[in-house]
């Protein structure tokens, strides 16, 4: 029987698992699929999937397939998005929702440290205990699954809750066969098909799922859920929807020389035009499932008795953000939309080896402006150079 090439990593050792030649693509059944939920909560995992909540597709803890967004589809566009019923039974017809995995395994506001002092003025310091939980995450898109690789990059060396949350989270992708208008994964090379970071993909089809082994953990649920071989027919049709998803995507960006290209263009005319529409609202920031930016918030209780330190998501959108005992090294709205940009695409690169962006397109959605990081990008890269040649003249 075919097999589909799959790779997938583990967290902490790093170790690949390859699922081509040895191992077969899977099928699951409608029931299937509602076992392997369940299995995972048998097993003592949080499950966390999409679910429809004001409005949105959004991650929270769910109890099974009934919690998913059955016939659902979303209306996304530049400072769009919306959702409207589709008449179907297909549980993942879209493309993401307006939040990712990093709410749960980076969450916005993480309790670190507290201080008590008993009635004699005694001190009592120390650390929370670090999280217990393992998270069974259902329905993450390609592009979530390379930004938590990003992440990774990032806290899985530190020790830190993340890596508490991190080391025990079960991963089940899901292959996209309808992507948002917004969506330019395939330019960025982080979809529309899972290639790592994944226990399971998924293809959902008319009658059931395609399913693909990335690690031993993923290889061991199929088996304990009996799943047979996918046909060939099957195969194809798993392949099929995400070449058609990749073909379907409105919006594009050219990487060539990326890095290099965003250093080149620091004094860009660009930069003044985006500011005049740029609100600083901080959206693109809390929306994107890469950045990591954050900050440590120290409170009191108001008896003077209690206190905590708290680490909580923090935006380089923000003038507080860039503030020194002198004042803000970026006070304006153009140092600032320039910083966020050019980190993405080029300082990232430089710290970690790897883009920062991964091609969601949920700054596109959730910017109150629609502007468009692609068409940024592409104005700069029309006009490169132009200011250097001015200055010679």
């Amino acid at each position: 029987m075919d097999s589909i090439q799959t790779k997938g990593t583990s967290p902490t050792s790093g170790d690949e698992f390859s699922g081509t030649q040895s191992e077969a693509a899977r099928f699951l059944s409608q029931e299937r699929f509602e076992r392997l939920l369940a299995l995972l909560i048998e097993r003592g995992h949080q499950l966390i999937g999409p679910t429809v909540r004001d409005g949105a597709i959004v991650y929270d803890t769910i109890g099974g397939v009934g919690d998913l967004p059955r016939g659902v589809r979303e209306i996304q566009g530049p400072g769009e998005y919306g959702i409207e019923q589709t008449g179907d039974d297909r549980l993942f017809a879209w493309a993401h929702g307006a939040d990712s995995p990093k709410r749960f395994l980076f969450p916005p506001r993480d309790e670190r440290n507290f201080a008590t002092r008993d009635e004699n003025g005694r001190m009592s310091l120390g650390p929370r205990p670090l999280p217990d939980v393992d998270y069974a995450f259902v329905g993450v898109r390609s592009c979530d699954l390379n930004a938590i690789q990003v992440q990774d990059r990032v806290f899985l060396l530190s020790g830190s809750s993340y890596r508490a949350r991190r080391e025990g989270a079960i991963l089940i992708g899901v292959n996209c066969s309808q992507p948002a208008a917004t969506c330019f994964c395939a330019s960025m090379g982080t979809g529309p098909r899972c290639s790592s970071g994944f226990d399971i993909a998924l293809t959902e089809l008319e009658e059931g799922f395609t399913a693909e082994p990335g690690t031993e953990v993923g290889a061991e649920l199929l088996l304990a859920l009996e799943a047979p071989e996918a046909t060939t027919e099957q195969v194809w049709a798993s392949l099929g929807a995400t070449d058609t998803a990749e073909q379907g995507m409105k919006r594009s960006l050219d990487t060539t020389d990326i890095r290099q290209l965003m250093y080149s263009n620091r004094e860009n005319p660009r930069w003044d035009e985006v500011a005049a529409r740029c609100l600083t609202c901080t959206n693109c920031t809390m929306v994107c499932p890469t950045c990591f930016c954050f900050d440590f918030v120290d409170s009191v209780s108001l008896d003077g008795l209690t206190a905590k330190r708290s680490r909580e998501w923090a935006s380089c959108f923000s003038e507080e953000y860039a503030h020194m005992a002198f004042g803000s090294v970026r006070a304006s709205a153009r140092s600032r939309y320039r910083q966020w940009l050019t980190h993405k695409f080029a300082s990232w690169i430089d710290q970690f080896d790897v883009s920062g962006c991964v091609g969601c397109g949920r700054c596109i959605t959730w910017c109150p402006v629609g502007i468009d990081v692609t068409e940024e990008i592409q104005a700069i890269r029309a006009t490169d150079g132009m200011v250097a040649e001015e200055a010679l003249t």
